[in-house]
């Protein structure tokens, strides 16, 4: 339909078109936010917005099957409009010099590429390693890679601008000191994530793979998330990788999977928010020693004011419960969460940490639980420690509020609850949120076993609430 058919069809409903009324710098923003397939099509709407779409700073391509779909794209566009935003996520077999020759001609061209964002969830043969050009970008200020892609920086890269850099499963290194020399030439990098699969340890070009090297030493970073996507029994013994770390200004910091036996924390005033989520060994005997490596792990992070911990990591630390664990006196916010069964008691593991937070004053549980039946059984606890802890100091004068999320009705999360409402003297507030598909009978007896609780606190105020997202 013509511009002209549009308005006169308006014109018969006695409606204005507005949209189409406003300037090109509006409408080709508006448009930026859509995936360019969906751009595309708009052109069919009239002659006023046939071109509009060619003039988008942004390529944003989303699992895409067929590369013609993207020689299309690429060859109408109007090569005078330098691109700022390159998302290219594919989902079957690509041609990978064409994905670099693009990549190429984005940077070469208008210097203006911003954001870059690459995906591959097909497995091309050879992998996509990136053209060297990249490397030097002046203007790129957030790289994302995921998928078969072959990372090979040129040991003088430089990129002045970046501020997020996020490396998914399945990026493989060209060898151990790839990561690192990316890093280093990252001098203004203010948010790090990096995820580790087998596949990062496959490449051939490996001397030694146990040994990849992650050196970050950035004092500008701020926020840094490391996941190892490992399996438990191909790493028994825990050298696999080397992590330093010296960031300044880090305020949020985040750990998952498999801790290796050669990392070294430091300089780290500023943290304020951390997470962590340590997998088990698969040598039961080193158990021990691998709480302790945890604890010592830890301790550069004393100033932390907000932490979540895995209840099974928890768990694992109670092994070496009395090795001189670090207290965190700023921490005043506390979160456990991950899987329950009912064949473990976890108040003691619970308890280890809240021992090591005198000045906590908000705990948090955010756990499911693995049986959905939600039924009562006989429980009896038993607990981890060799030992019994004392009262955690501040149970006794500054816990004032604990909150528990996806709430079953299990002994075993009620037990959590018990405790805590027998040992909290200043507690203000108990609010749990129950599991919204528990029939209204369950809820009702939740409630009511709850509610007959002992509470220490005389001013301690018990609400419930349902949780929708279940």
């Amino acid at each position: 339909m013509e511009e002209e058919d549009v308005r006169t069809e308006s014109q018969k409903n006695g409606t204005t078109d507005f949209i189409s009324n406003l300037p090109d710098c509006v409408l080709t923003h508006i448009l930026s936010l859509l995936p360019t397939r969906d751009s595309v099509r708009t052109s069919v709407l009239s002659s006023r917005w046939s071109s509009l779409w060619k003039l988008v700073p942004v390529l944003h391509l989303e699992l895409l099957r067929n590369q013609d779909i993207v020689s299309n794209i690429w060859i109408h566009r109007n090569p005078a409009i330098p691109l700022r935003k390159f998302h290219l996520h594919w989902s079957s077999d690509c041609n990978t010099s064409y994905v670099n020759t693009m990549i190429q001609d984005t940077i070469m061209r208008g210097r203006m590429l911003q954001e870059l964002n690459l995906n591959t969830c097909s497995h091309p043969n050879p992998p996509l390693e990136l053209h060297p050009s990249l490397f030097f970008s002046t203007t790129l200020v957030v790289l994302k890679l995921g998928g078969e892609i072959l990372l090979n920086p040129p040991l003088d890269s430089i990129f002045p601008s970046l501020h997020i850099l996020s490396l998914e499963s399945g990026i493989s290194y060209a060898n151990c000191d790839s990561l690192s020399t990316l890093l280093a030439a990252c001098p203004v990098l203010q948010e790090l994530a990096v995820t580790v699969s087998e596949n990062n340890f496959d490449d051939n070009n490996f001397e030694d793979t146990s040994m990849l090297k992650i050196i970050v030493l950035i004092p500008t970073l701020k926020i840094l998330y490391l996941s190892w996507l490992l399996e438990v029994w191909a790493y028994p013994f825990l050298h696999f990788y080397i992590l330093r770390l010296n960031a300044p200004a880090l305020e949020h910091f985040y750990f998952r999977g498999l801790l290796s036996d050669d990392v070294v924390l430091e300089n780290l005033p500023n943290l304020v928010k951390s997470g962590f989520q340590f997998e088990e060994i698969a040598d039961e005997l080193s158990t021990r020693d691998y709480a302790k490596r945890i604890w010592d792990f830890m301790r550069p992070l004393y100033n932390v004011v907000s932490m979540e911990f895995c209840i099974e990591t928890a768990q694992i630390l109670c092994d070496a419960s009395n090795y001189n664990p670090p207290v965190f006196n700023n921490l005043t916010s506390l979160t456990f969460d991950g899987e329950l069964s009912g064949d473990y008691y976890v108040w003691p593991a619970v308890q280890l940490l809240l021992c090591q937070a005198p000045k906590l004053q908000t705990l948090a549980f955010e756990m499911t639980f693995e049986d959905e039946l939600g039924d009562y059984v006989d429980y009896s606890p038993e607990s981890c420690m060799k030992k019994p802890l004392s009262d955690p100091e501040c149970l006794s004068s500054h816990l004032t509020a604990c909150y528990y999320k996806g709430f079953s009705g299990h002994e075993v999360e009620m037990e959590l609850v018990r405790q805590v409402l027998k040992k909290a003297k200043v507690l203000k507030t108990m609010k749990i949120t129950v599991q919204s598909h528990l029939d209204p009978k369950m809820k009702l007896q939740i409630h009511k076993k709850v509610r007959k609780l002992q509470r220490r606190s005389c001013t301690c105020q018990i609400e419930f609430d349902e949780a929708h997202f279940y």
